[in-house]
């Protein structure tokens, strides 16, 4: 855990960076519900940056949900309990498909996970699509509201006796063969799932990437994503590190750098063993994911470190062109906030980032706009 900072990555290369796989997205069209998210142009946040553009995808509202997590989240489920119950794969999967191999199955079933909200909160709407019990481990500290919004997708929600990580070895634990464990980081012998979520983020990535090659919006000069284990900046980089984009970035809390960290400590993977309260929940994460690592390592020339307070004046701001956002959806373009002079952003420069999350604690949201603002 260190201070505000911008660390440059002399690891670059991005043709080691994994290809992009859009198989996804046939599962993910067959869920009820299941619309594109926009890509809004963000006049305020240009301004403010000095460059051409600012685009923003916003996935405050997917499937019902205030966050992305559902993407990967559900294709990941699908991939495991066909694997779990030893079936092939369809190939044209759907929802239906996979609910009706789960009840022919006569199995007991149930889905476990570890988060600071969305993922889990993914987690337990898929199994409440499948008919299948959850439970879910929180962090301590967790606010309440996400607390409930997981509650009321049908799950168990446990709170644990520590941090994030502490939550990922309880979700650990209860892994058998009833209980199947849902989760977007990685260990030793469980690496497999993690890689599909990242898969499943690739329907997000490519809905973008149509409208950039349909000519809709600009090729971007400068991508930017979110790193909390480092599962959705791993997506973004196999969509954008084979693209024109001059420089990809990421963003993290201070108090939860453990990918800037391992980029300062030879590239090798670190670490963070204590991390301390962030309003940045959804990237409150001190052990990197494995699986991941390879491509952010390659992809991402910048690491931006940012507070809480970085987080806030990015939902200010993004709240002026008319996006309301989560803390930890506002820290890309917090990022730039923060960091766009040292980055070199230019007038010249078309800029993506990605709102990741809505408002999931209202009450902190409230106070960051103020009442006067909440229209």
């Amino acid at each position: 855990m260190g201070t505000a900072r911008l660390t440059k990555n002399p690891y670059v290369n991005r043709e080691i960076v994994k290809l992009p796989v859009f198989t996804s997205a046939t599962f993910h069209r067959s869920i009820p519900g299941f619309v594109p998210t926009p890509l809004r142009e963000a006049e305020t946040a240009a301004a403010r940056l000095g460059v051409r553009s600012v685009w923003v995808k916003d996935e405050s509202t997917r499937l019902g949900m205030p966050a992305f997590k559902i993407l990967g989240a559900s294709w990941a489920t699908y991939r495991a309990l066909m694997q779990h119950l030893g079936l092939p794969e369809h190939r044209k999967p759907t929802l239906a498909k996979l609910k009706k191999a789960v009840a022919e199955s006569g199995r007991e079933l149930a889905l476990v996970a570890a988060t600071d909200g969305n993922h889990g909160r993914a987690v337990a709407r898929m199994a409440r699509m499948l008919g299948l019990p959850c439970t879910i481990f929180v962090p301590q500290g967790t606010v309440k509201s996400r607390i409930k919004a997981i509650a009321r997708n049908g799950a168990e929600v446990i709170v644990a006796d520590g941090n994030y990580d502490e939550a990922i070895e309880r979700a650990k634990s209860l892994a058998d063969d009833t209980h199947i464990v849902i989760q977007d980081t990685s260990w030793e012998g469980y690496s497999e799932v993690p890689e599909w979520i990242i898969d499943g983020y690739q329907t997000m990535l490519k809905e973008v990437i149509d409208l950039i090659d349909e000519g809709l919006v600009p090729e971007p000069t400068v991508v930017v994503a979110q790193m909390g284990v480092g599962a959705f900046s791993a997506a973004v980089a196999s969509a954008f590190a084979h693209r024109p984009a001059r420089l990809l970035v990421g963003a993290e809390p201070t108090v939860a750098d453990c990918l800037a960290t391992s980029i300062e400590h030879g590239g090798e993977l670190t670490v963070i063993e204590e991390t301390p309260y962030t309003s940045m929940a959804g990237l409150n994460c001190g052990t990197p994911s494995d699986v991941a690592w390879p491509s952010n390592k390659g992809a991402f020339g910048a690491f931006g470190t940012i507070e809480d307070e970085d987080a806030e004046e990015a939902t200010r701001v993004l709240h002026e062109d008319w996006i309301d956002a989560g803390e930890s959806g506002a820290a890309g373009l917090a990022c730039l906030l923060r960091w766009g002079a040292e980055l070199g952003l230019t007038a010249d420069d078309d800029v993506l980032i990605f709102v990741t999350e809505g408002v999931t604690d209202p009450t902190n949201f409230a106070r960051i706009i103020g009442p006067e603002d909440l229209d």
